[in-house]
């Protein structure tokens, strides 16, 4: 959520955001309701300090008549302005945040620019310096290996469910404890972060408006979503809090399962474990001084870079574009690493600073040392999904169909390469 006061005071600035990020909202009807509701709620107090003051008169001085009169008029205004607040908070929330200056304005993930690439990609089918095979796809060679099993899991499940297997899930937590490793010596706090939030935390990170129930699982007994991703949980966390500054930045690092329903991706990848509808992830998050979001956000990139350096996979960094960038984000970098088995780069990681979008709603403050309140920025960014076994299956791949493990995952493992 934007301050009123910005909207008023850069109309244009918000007009040009919508449209950049291909959201459609009246900005001037949001003003006009504004001024509305600043006139009305002004009228209303001016009436009940009236009625205040003559309730405080002496009984043979109490003007009845008067009282009356005054009791009928709020009565008009209070559902007046009732009104005009539902209206104009309904479009407030459909407000997204502004892009950062440096975001490259574009409709889609067409207008993304790459930044820049790192690492060498693995060479096949060429001597002398090659391997020597063609490589195969990451479930291809899963399934030689018995380490993915989605057939199964449609029977049981449907379509978008797996079942891993066998040195796979040992690989999985092997990476996972890596990340933790990294991120707790950095000074992260590690959470086990609840899978399930009320509407009023989902609504309040930003996302509801954004995808609605078509996106996300919505338990309506409960009144609770499953998450999409820990940030939800660990977001939510410090929801109507004053944190004092010098616990700032607070950092986190957060594991759960997460659930998407990957409603808009029919068609894309059905196949395998690249978009499921249940996913394990390590997510990181933290809540910063206004003035040092982004540092944090570029601090974050920097953690995902280290993570992929050490696992030595080849990855291009992405600037995502306006119109691909999600509702709460100002900006946000993708992480995507090269896949030879389907000779492209696919995403694995991304960061996003949220600036103080998604901690206004949710009351997130903190106090300066003269005392002053201000809004927290908040940064999310994946440390590991599943993903990234993905690239490790493929380009970790030798010709004879077995995979070798990386160098830096195998002091968590009781194997070096993962063979029939």
């Amino acid at each position: 959520m934007l301050d009123i006061k910005f909207i008023r005071q850069n109309p244009e600035k918000v007009k040009e955001a919508c449209k950049n990020k291909q959201v459609t909202v009246d900005v001037d009807r949001i003003l006009e309701l504004d001024k509305k509701r600043r006139e009305e709620t002004k009228r209303l107090e001016e009436l009940r300090a009236e009625q205040n003051k003559i309730s405080k008169q002496a009984p043979e001085k109490l003007e009845i008549e008067k009282a009356r009169e005054i009791k009928e008029k709020i009565r008009e205004v209070e559902p007046e302005l009732e009104r005009i607040e539902k209206e104009f908070n309904g479009l407030m929330f459909q407000i997204p945040n502004i892009p950062s200056e440096d975001v490259p304005v574009g409709k889609d993930e067409t207008g993304n620019v790459v930044i820049r690439k790192v690492g060498k990609i693995p060479k096949f089918s060429c001597l002398p310096a090659g391997r020597n095979f063609k490589p195969k796809d990451y479930m291809e060679i899963a399934e030689n290996l018995d380490l993915i099993d989605v057939k199964r899991a449609a029977k049981i499940s449907g379509a978008r469910f797996s079942y891993i297997k066998n040195e796979l899930v040992l690989m999985h937590f092997a990476l996972m404890r890596f990340g933790l490793d990294v991120l707790v010596k950095e000074g992260f706090i590690p959470l086990l972060p609840p899978k399930m939030i009320t509407a009023k935390m989902a609504w309040g990170m930003g996302y509801l408006e954004q995808t609605d129930d078509e996106e996300s699982y919505f338990l309506p007994k409960d009144n609770l979503y499953l998450i999409a991703t820990s940030e939800q949980s660990m977001g939510a966390m410090h929801s109507g809090e004053v944190l004092p500054e010098k616990d700032l930045p607070k950092r986190y690092v957060g594991f759960t399962a997460c659930f998407r329903r990957e409603a808009g991706s029919y068609g894309k990848d059905t196949k395998g474990i690249l978009r499921s509808h249940e996913f394990d992830k390590l997510e990181m998050f933290s809540l910063s001084r206004p003035g040092d979001s982004k540092k944090e956000h570029e601090y974050f990139l920097s953690l995902e870079e280290k993570l992929m350096k050490l696992l030595e996979l080849p990855y291009q960094v992405v600037n995502i574009c306006t119109g691909d960038l999600g509702r709460p984000a100002a900006k946000k970098y993708d992480i995507e690493t090269w896949l030879p088995g389907q000779n492209r780069y696919r995403e694995t990681h991304s960061t996003s600073n949220c600036t103080d979008f998604q901690t206004r709603r949710l009351n997130i403050r903190y106090k300066d040392k003269f005392g002053k309140l201000d809004f927290v920025h908040a940064v999310n960014g994946t440390a590991f999904s599943m993903r990234p076994l993905i690239a490790i299956l493929e380009n970790y791949q030798q010709k004879d169909g077995s995979v070798k493990i990386p160098k830096v995952l195998q002091k968590y493992l009781p194997f070096k390469v993962i063979k029939k």
